[in-house]
């Protein structure tokens, strides 16, 4: 049976020789797209035409627009790329219309191969990549690539209805969350980060914008956010809709309030006695100029620019008050703590803190029987038991630690998060003291125990397997806006059959925009990046780093990474630019990636998913590494 034809048109080609220098140039070429390969040939009038190129589908990485202000020299000006083999072909269309249509058919017939992560959104050109600037044609994208089955988990709105009026836009601005591919000729794609100006708004579910390169379309209302701007968040609730706003309610009132309730970062915004102005009270026990925990209320004016932007702290500007309300409920930023608790005297008794009582997540004490004592961990003791005559990690609070509610905001973290590679909770057990975990039980314990056991007796391949284990389970939580903050191999967990997963989540935090800053002086200094240990900084890049020092723990079986070593020693070597000196076990390859984790500025350091991605071609031969450092 011969390959169904999808496609078929005459487009334009761009050629460059080997050379650094040769010049580009365009060629007017008949492609035809099948559903084996994609050829393209040169026609020749009352001749057979010559094939010029052929690219088998399966070989396909990347097919995306390519985004570029360079001008055009040939006839069709609207170019997409094709990426496969580390080749790179670009195809220029007469409309964009056309080349939509060409990219949506060769990403589903290539849907379901091994894509890229990563790829260049602008051309290669004169020795570099105009998009990022770097200078090797085989350096990682800069870019994250979304296939189009990856585009979106969640169902697309209904098609717009054409008919609907047109409403004036007066320039508002939007910015996509994600990026989109089209699925009608009259959508346009959306790429993630970049502005669009609103042409209509009208129909809720599909919004009309224009492109930077004024291209007009249709696009998911669901994949864009307004730009701030002054009242986009009160345009959906005004701030009495909240249930942290305490309407008419007296300072020494709320400081009862707060008092009674006692819980850290429980807090409510009020009316001040300036009309028209709000103050947010919050109650703390973190210890004061003599070291000691004094509960205490902490009252923060919101105050407002000339430019009508809200603040608590000055540097963190917000067009509303309930989105200063929301970020500082994930992130401290300049306060004392993080708003965690929200107090209302419609609650009566507290704050409407979520409980973990659900049938989904609260077990029935008399189903747990607990065993032997496996260890104990930064906040409580761990036992091994079972649960409907399976074996289960049971993870308490220890007395003081912690408190209840800080427990119970590590499980509802565990509650959101599910993945192969990330320690998998069953349940948990407050209604009996002390409160617990319920989770997996893995066979062959901590990671550095393990390693330290089996030292000598460990292969290569096992070694890299388990680095590429913890990446993936990182990327996924850096892919949710989650970051660690404690990622260490005392804080993974070993399978029977040495799968290796990531556990411990005291620490983690969900963050809006992959920072959180935190006043605790607590945290483990050899694991720590520079902003850590200076400013308390936390990222999904500081994880970065945390993780080239568990896989040197990897590589060195479990050794105490600078061994002999106090923590002010290891900051002053930091800041000399001394780095973990590679271990014996280790390939100069896998070595080159933790110093890519190393490195002094976050944003130089690799995501999670471009570190996943290079360990995997480490792992398998015949998949070219391209990782650059």
């Amino acid at each position: 049976m011969y390959p169904r034809v999808i496609l078929k048109a005459t487009l334009y080609k761009k050629s460059q020789q080997k050379r650094r220098t040769s010049p580009c140039n365009y060629k007017e070429r008949y492609f035809v797209l099948n559903t084996e390969e994609l050829t393209y040939s040169e026609r020749r009038p009352g001749k057979k035409p010559i094939e010029k190129g052929c690219i088998k589908l399966s070989d396909i990485t990347c097919v995306e627009v390519v985004r570029s202000n360079v001008p055009i020299p040939c006839e069709f000006k609207y170019p997409f790329q094709v990426v496969y083999d580390s080749y790179y072909l670009y195809v220029f269309a007469p409309d964009n219309d056309c080349r939509l249509k060409w990219v949506r058919a060769l990403k589903e017939v290539t849907k379901h191969n091994e894509v890229s992560l990563y790829y260049h959104p602008d051309f290669w050109g004169d020795g570099r990549w105009r998009c990022c600037d770097r200078p090797q044609k085989q350096s990682a994208g800069c870019s994250e690539y979304f296939p189009s089955e990856c585009a979106s988990k969640k169902p697309l709105p209904p098609t717009p209805d054409p008919q609907r009026r047109v409403s004036t836009s007066e320039d508002r601005i939007v910015v996509a969350l994600k990026n989109f591919v089209p699925q009608e000729d009259t959508d346009i794609p959306l790429h993630k980060d970049e502005e669009y100006v609103v042409i209509d708004s009208s129909e809720p579910n599909w919004w009309r914008v224009k492109d930077r390169d004024g291209n007009i379309g249709t696009v998911p209302f669901l994949y864009i956010t307004e730009k701030h701007s002054k009242d986009s968040f009160k345009s959906f609730k005004s701030i009495e809709d909240y249930e942290w706003y305490n309407k008419d309610i007296a300072r020494a009132e709320a400081e009862a309030l707060l008092m009674k309730e006692d819980k850290e970062g429980a807090f409510m915004v009020r009316d001040s006695r300036q009309a028209g102005v709000y103050t947010v009270s919050v109650f703390t026990k973190a210890p004061g100029s003599n070291g000691e925990k004094n509960p205490r209320i902490k009252h923060y004016l919101i105050r407002e620019t000339e430019k009508s932007l809200f603040y608590l702290a000055e540097k963190y500007l917000f067009p509303s008050i309930p989105e200063l309300i929301h970020y500082h409920q994930h992130n401290a930023a300049g306060l004392i703590t993080r708003l965690r608790y929200c107090v209302s005297l419609d609650t009566g008794n507290g704050p409407r803190m979520k409980e973990l009582t659900s049938e989904r997540w609260e077990l029935n004490a008399e189903e747990i029987t607990q065993g032997e004592e496996l260890g104990s961990g930064q906040f409580g003791l761990v036992f091994k038991g079972l649960w409907q005559g399976q074996a289960v990690a049971i993870k308490t609070i220890r007395e003081d630690a912690m408190s209840e509610e800080e427990f119970k905001e590590e499980a509802e973290i565990m509650t959101k998060l599910s993945h192969p590679k990330l320690v998998q909770l069953y349940g948990v057990c407050t209604q009996r003291s002390p409160i617990c975990l319920v989770t997996e039980f893995l066979e062959n314990g901590c990671l550095t125990d393990f390693l330290r056991s089996q030292r000598g007796q460990l292969s290569q391949k096992t070694l890299l397997g388990m680095c590429l284990d913890i990446s993936e389970a990182m990327a996924y939580l850096e892919s949710s806006n989650f970051i660690h903050r404690d990622l260490a191999a005392r804080n993974c967990l070993v399978s029977k059959d040495l799968v290796v997963k990531v556990s411990d989540f005291g620490m983690t935090r969900y963050v809006l925009d992959d920072q959180y800053r935190s006043f605790t002086t607590k945290f483990p200094v050899k694991w720590s990046s520079p902003e850590v240990i200076k400013f308390s900084k936390f990222s999904s890049k500081s994880d970065v780093w945390s993780y080239g020092v568990l896989m040197w723990e990897v590589y060195s079986e479990g050794k105490l990474p600078y061994e002999y070593r106090s923590n002010m020693e290891v900051v002053e070597s930091l800041n000399a630019g001394q780095r973990l000196l590679k271990p014996r076990l280790c390939p100069e390859t896998v070595y080159q990636l933790m110093q890519w984790c190393w490195k002094e500025k976050p944003e130089d350091r690799p995501s999670f998913a471009l570190l996943f991605h290079d360990l995997a071609s480490l792992d398998d031969p015949m998949s070219p590494g391209h990782f650059q450092l």
